[in-house]
């Protein structure tokens, strides 16, 4: 499908993470104070150790991030079409991101550190899932690592380059030295809002970076937790969405794309200003196994098509398709064949 695409076309910079996946019980929720669908750091290991004594685990290979580039690159199908960057401790944990990655056909070039290889608790509820995330080492990222010159070499290569929100906590100082580059190099620089507290309490860090961004992507509720941080008065995800591609951009030639996801509900792009609706087929209830990873599938699905320059429509079907194949598994994972018909 991607047999044209050259090598390291996409490029993703987030926190890896061993995602550590169960079915809770509500009242776990409860006791951690937690949202039933939402994302939070913490500094604490009492969530993981419960997980491990109470819970049967599945660990799978995560960080937002990351789940899109390697949803992009199993729908690309071309090895290394994508690459990562990411920082990671030198443990058992990073082996087997290392494995899952590469079983994927991601370059990953991880940034090594001191510090035990971050790890994300994902405590799921009927079809919800809550994110606890211990960066670790994924909080240690530096722009050194971008300084290495065969490191750089794949910033140059990459045609998109992609970061969850959740990057904004790291190292922004990365993100604008690969926006910034994008930005004067004509390359599409995407981002994602990825959780209502960071539209909140790194609002600052996100609206430095937003001049730079082409593309941003987003769901309801974190549109919801945008509007309301920067008082644009309105609730309505349309007019959220366009005031968002309204704002300044460094590289001019081309417009600002919002996207915003709404889970069942149609997906809100804005492009040239102008609104479309895309709808979603709704899944039936016993078919959606966990949303975990939805989001980041339906991005990977995105920039898939993205890269291989199909049009809008073409992008968000794929996106959409992903996230429905991901929701009927369990976290991110995909099956062997890949069936998109592009």
């Amino acid at each position: 499908m991607g047999e044209l695409l050259q090598e390291g076309v996409l490029l993703g910079m987030g926190n890896p993470l061993l995602d550590i996946s169960a079915t809770v019980k509500p009242e776990m929720l409860t006791k951690y104070n937690l949202k039933a669908n939402d994302a939070i750091l913490t500094e604490d290991e009492a969530i993981f150790k419960e997980m491990l004594s109470d819970y049967e685990v599945e660990y799978i290979a995560g960080g937002a991030t990351q789940n899109s580039i390697r949803v992009a690159q199993w729908i690309c199908g071309k090895p290394k079409a994508s690459s990562y960057f990411g920082c990671v401790g030198n443990d058992e944990t990073m082996k087997k991101l290392v494995e899952k990655a590469e079983e994927a056909g991601v370059n990953v070039k991880y940034q090594i550190s001191e510090h035990p290889t971050g790890r994300c608790a994902v405590l799921i509820t009927g079809h919800d899932r809550s994110l606890v995330t211990k960066l670790d080492a994924a909080n240690h990222f530096t722009v050194s690592h971008l300084e290495d010159a065969a490191n750089w070499k794949l910033v140059e290569a990459a045609q998109v380059v992609y970061s969850a929100g959740f990057f904004l906590t790291v190292s922004v100082e990365s993100m604008l030295k690969v926006a910034k580059y994008c930005a004067v190099n004509n390359r599409t620089y995407c981002m994602n809002l990825s959780a209502p507290f960071l539209c909140q309490f790194f609002k600052d860090q996100m609206m430095s970076v937003l001049p730079f961004t082409d593309i941003v992507f987003g769901n309801e509720s974190e549109a919801a937790a945008y509007a309301e941080t920067q008082a644009l008065g309105t609730t309505d995800v349309k007019e959220i969405a366009k005031k968002i591609a309204m704002l300044p951009k460094e590289n001019g030639s081309r417009s600002r794309v919002v996207v915003i996801t709404q889970g069942s509900e149609p997906v809100v792009v804005v492009q040239e200003g102008v609104v479309t609706e895309y709808p979603v087929a709704p899944l039936k209830a016993e078919e959606i196994v966990d949303t975990n990873g939805a989001g980041d599938a339906f991005v990977g699905g995105f920039l898939a098509q993205f890269v291989q320059k199909k049009p809008m429509a073409k992008c968000v079907e794929c996106g959409i398709w992903a996230a429905t194949v991901i929701i009927k598994r369990s976290g991110c994972t995909f099956p062997e064949k890949m069936e998109f018909a592009a």
